[in-house]
């Protein structure tokens, strides 16, 4: 698809003065929308991202006007490039996500609400919309709409066209119009332009109707490009059900009314094990037979990597299941459910093939079960190599009966090719994803010859494309050799509707065979020089991204390639946290994805290097405060923040650090210059004015509750007690890594970590030439200070280390300095590397004692109730929740989860004034449970959660060790601590 001739820039203007949404068009932007999940990429003119229908209508007619493509969007979690393209790009997701009407059995919806949320709000009326596609916590309903999702519960919940019965749409002249089962105008006399679309479509369904007959596919999931059964009824044309799988080809659906479906009260699955994928395709007509929820068929490869990979599964399935089938029931009888289970799997077990049976009714095990899918798909999405999974001929489907012809004949196609493949089958639907292992676009040329053959076996069994995904660009340029007649047809009817081809071009109609050899994503990688090239010969060899950014990008390149663009990291799921900004501000830019799409544009070569210097690219690289959440919750396990990192890193050289950033990043040296006068200081912390001025001089919001500076750092502290020299002493040993909120500001504790490991017989050492971790400095991209704090850590802490001790830390943010960013930022150095092997999270270290039985229990009883809040650092460095399970230790302590999500404060991010509002909505969800009355106190490792937990609220945050220490009778005033009480704008101590 070519890109289009017009001035960017007149477009831009123009657009401005006639939508009141947002038009956005610097280069930067335009490749974070150049890419959906799919294997295409294309720079759109400009991004549109709509506030109302009307902004919609009047960017359509500006686009009529000039002849320009009109691309629909919603999530970009599509892998058939349906929504890219040259032209404007709308994107829906970020203003038009409203529920607008939810009553009854009905609900009215705009087009970029995520389904989740969705159906989140109907779950109080035990309610949904029904379909559940792959990308459920992220897809939004438009974005179903247009490729007519479902989901591997079809079987109870059908697809998108059952559910919907109105639409409000824009169609390719500009014009709002509702469109639902619509009457045809008596002896062909339409008055308005609903009435002649319909008039024209009864006629072009009426004259091909013999056509239409004959393309009927044998069973009810499969089409073939338009919807074109069920959509003439008598005197009426069902609009809407036309328009599902439509791909925004037709028209531009704004918002949606659509029959809910009742949710069953009970489930109950059995994964049925077979000795071969033959015998478990075999199965299928067996256990369709008995109307299952859901029919989901897994091969060799994806049990074996979910074997590896999570424990439980690799308990329950066995190291020689060649296959399996998850088969899942809905009754609102649990008994009669029961007894329908053990019916099926006895049928199965005694003529089906099967050869063992685990079965789920329970909630944690039915989403063990279901999982499978997700965790096999994710794992293989992690290559290290240059093959990857491409989706390029995924999404094809067979009638159910005939899979078992089907798969050895997908398997022979692979053979043929020389290709692998990750593979997964919804067998109630016959639906068959398959994901060649490619690399792009090397392997583009053989990949479109496999996908011919692929093609042309789906169609020989009756079979269809793009089934649950749309056509996109990827596979809509077979439909005319294979569709024959009934291509016409397609092409009539968006001839009614568009017969400008405006609206979505190349997708379903008018697409051609090199569409995806000429918009290809290009290389990553850049290919490295050879030995006699002028580079090797003395000429310069640093590219202009080199010499621009200060990062060598092949450093990153396998980085950002990781990244499938699969959308997932747009989740707004309560079960996740993914990204803290993406919750109040659901745009693309604020998605992990969007940081890799940037960096890979600026690596291959699409993004002129300059732009990373720009204050477009700083606005996306800000968006990230570095939790690291989306690193351990991404199913690529793409590391975001190191991405993040080194792109900041380049802008702070081009442009230097700002006043509030400098102030973040040198917090103990602002504490050790005030401590001399240390009452003054914390006087004006906690003073209006001075802290007016504070905030206009240092950046530091005036309302954000603070930390009093304490009189005496714990490092002076610890020299006295002696604690800053080795012992030589058999058993435990610990090296105290402080940083700087126990040292600056809460030393108390670090005296209680002190005295609780002397308690429990373990030897303390304080490396008395440490400083602060430098995380602060890490996330803001202040590099070069960060490496120098690195190195001056890892020297202090590295000769502890081979000394026997073990290295641990109060502050997560610190152990995750330790663990994770020095190993980064010290590339190649052994020592940061026994450092990081050796270093944990104190709460983690004294768990893992209370384990092999070392810690001592003696622990006097504590009668309250406390809210506990895990934060992202200690999610991201993997080792549980080690502070709530000591809590739980505390006799009379009754710990509640606040599974609240991110605090929003993100470290030093929500103290910068103009970041508090954003944190606040970041985090508001906790504060409110903070408030909860039978919430009687708060407890979480990090210091920045703390703040923001007493922020809306008098009630203390107390660091899980200090209860602990309180339990041990180890702090003289604990009792104080519990109840203390915070201050407009200080925090308890």
């Amino acid at each position: 698809m070519d890109q289009i001739d017009f001035p960017r820039q007149r477009a831009l203007d123009d657009l401005r003065g006639l939508l009141r949404g947002e038009v956005r068009g610097n280069a930067s932007f335009l490749q974070l929308y150049a890419s959906d999940a799919g294997p295409c990429e294309i720079t759109p003119l400009a991004v549109v991202r709509p506030r109302t229908a009307a902004d919609v209508a009047a960017c359509v007619r500006y686009a009529a006007e000039n002849h320009i493509p009109v691309h629909a969007r919603g999530a970009g979690s599509g892998t058939s490039g349906g929504a890219v393209g040259p032209g404007f790009v709308i994107d829906f997701s970020r203003h038009l996500r409203r529920i607008v009407r939810n009553e009854g059995e009905r609900l009215c919806v705009q087009a970029g609400a995520v389904i989740e949320r969705v159906d989140a709000a109907l779950s109080a009326r035990q309610r949904r919309v029904g379909p559940d596609p792959p990308s459920y916590s992220a897809t939004t309903i438009g974005g179903m709409i247009g490729v007519d999702a479902s989901g591997p519960r079809w079987p109870l919940f059908g697809a998108m066209r059952d559910h919907l019965e109105s639409v409000e749409a824009v169609l390719a002249d500009g014009s709002i119009v509702r469109l639902g089962v619509e009457p045809i105008p008596a002896g062909g006399a339409a008055s308005n332009r609903v009435g002649q679309l319909v008039s024209d479509l009864a006629t072009i369904l009426r004259r091909h109707a013999a056509t239409v007959t004959a393309a009927r596919l044998s069973w009810p999931f499969g089409r073939h490009g338009y919807h074109l059964t069920e959509v003439l009824r008598d005197d009426h044309v069902d609009v809407p059900r036309l328009l599902c799988g439509a791909e925004g080809t037709l028209a531009l659906v704004t918002e949606a009314t659509l029959r809910t479906a009742a949710l069953p009260r009970h489930y109950g699955a059995s994964l049925l094990l077979f000795d071969g994928l033959d015998r478990a395709a075999s199965a299928v007509p067996l256990a369709l037979a008995r109307q299952p929820a859901a029919c989901v068929l897994f091969d060799r490869r994806q049990l074996s990597v979910v074997r590896e990979t999570c424990e439980p599964l690799e308990r329950l399935i066995p190291s020689g299941a060649e296959a399996a089938l998850l088969i899942e029931l809905a009754a609102d009888d649990s008994m009669r459910l029961r007894d329908a289970m053990a019916e099926l799997t006895e049928e199965l077990l005694r003529g089906g093939g099967a050869s063992a049976v685990r079965k789920a009714f329970d909630a944690e095990s039915l989403q063990l079960f279901r999982s499978i899918e997700a965790r096999a798909e994710a794992v293989l999405s992690r290559s290290r190599n240059r093959q990857r999974p491409v989706a390029l001929i995924e999404d094809a489907a067979v009638p159910p009966e005939r899979l078992a012809d089907f798969l050895p004949r997908v398997q022979n196609v692979l053979k043929r090719h020389e290709f692998t493949a990750a593979f997964s089958c919804h067998a109630a639907q016959g639906v068959v994803r398959i994901q060649p292992l490619a690399s792009l676009p090397d392997d583009l040329p053989r990949l479109l010859r496999l996908a011919d053959d692929f093609f042309s076996e789906v169609f020989a069994l009756g079979g269809c494309i793009g089934a649950t995904r749309g056509y996109g660009l990827t596979r809509s340029g077979v439909l005319r050799s294979h569709l024959g007649p009934c291509y016409d047809v397609l092409c009539d009817i968006k001839e009614a509707f568009d017969p400008n081809h405006l609206l979505n071009p190349g997708k379903i109609i008018g697409s051609d065979a090199e569409i995806l050899i000429r918009n290809a994503l290009p290389p990553t990688r850049r290919p490295t020089s050879s030995a006699s090239s002028p580079a090797a010969q003395g000429e310069p060899s640093r590219n202009v991204i080199e010499l621009q950014t200060g990062w060598n990008p092949e450093a990153l390149s396998d980085n950002a390639a990781d990244c499938v663009r699969c959308a997932q990291c747009r989740t707004q799921s309560p079960r996740l946290r993914m990204c803290p900004i993406l919750r109040f501000a659901p745009s693309e830019e604020a998605s992990p994805r969007a940081k890799a799409n940037l960096v890979r544009g600026l690596i291959s070569g699409q993004i002129d290097p300059a732009e990373l210097t720009g204050d477009a690219c700083r606005g996306i690289l800000d968006l990230c405060v570095h939790c690291h959440c989306c690193r351990i919750e991404c199913p690529s396990r793409v590391d975001i923040p190191r991405l993040v990192r080194e792109s900041k890193a380049a802008h702070q050289r081009a442009h230097g650090m700002p006043r509030s950033l400098w102030a973040a990043t040198h917090l103990p040296l602002l504490a050790a210059v005030g401590r001399p006068v240390w009452p003054l200081v914390n006087w004006a912390l906690g003073n209006r004015w001075a802290r007016w001025l504070i905030e206009r001089t240092l950046g530091v919001a005036q309302n954000r509750k603070l930390p009093r500076l304490a009189p005496r750092a714990f490092l002076r502290r610890a020299a006295r007690s002696k604690l800053t020299r080795m012992v030589r002493r058999e058993g435990r040993k610990v090296a105290y890594f402080v940083d700087c909120f126990a040292n600056d500001f809460d030393p108390i504790l670090g005296e209680a970590l002190v005295r609780i490991l002397k308690r429990n017989g373990i030897a303390v050492f304080v490396p008395p030439t440490q400083t602060q971790a430098g995380m602060p400095a890490i996330a803001c991209g202040a590099i070069d200070q960060a490496i120098g704090l690195a190195r001056r850590n890892v020297a202090a802490l590295a000769e502890a280390v081979r000394q026997g001790y073990e290295v641990v830390a109060t502050e997560p943010a610190a152990a995750l300095c330790l663990k994770h960013e020095y190993p980064q930022l010290l590339e190649n150095d052994d020592d940061a590397l026994l450092v990081a092997q050796h270093s944990h999270e104190a709460c983690s270290y004294l768990w893992q004692a209370h384990v092999t039985g070392e810690l001592q229990l003696d622990l006097r009883p504590i009668n309250l109730t406390v809210g506990y809040h895990l934060p992202c650092h200690l999610m991201a460095l993997e080792v549980g929740s080690p502070g709530e399970q000591l809590l739980r230790l505390i006799p009379g302590l009754h710990v509640c989860r606040l599974e609240e999500g991110c605090s929003g404060m993100a470290g030093t991010f929500g103290l910068l004034h103009q970041n508090y509002r954003n944190s606040l909505r970041a985090g508001w969800n906790l504060i409110a449970r903070v408030r909860e009355p039978r919430i009687q106190l708060c407890a979480t490792e990090c210091s920045a959660c703390k703040m923001q937990m007493e922020q809306g609220t008098t009630k203390p945050t107390i660091h899980p060790l200090k209860l602990l220490a309180v339990a041990y009778d180890l702090l003289p005033g604990g009792d104080q601590l519990i109840n203390a009480v915070g201050m407009e704008r200080l925090i308890t101590r």
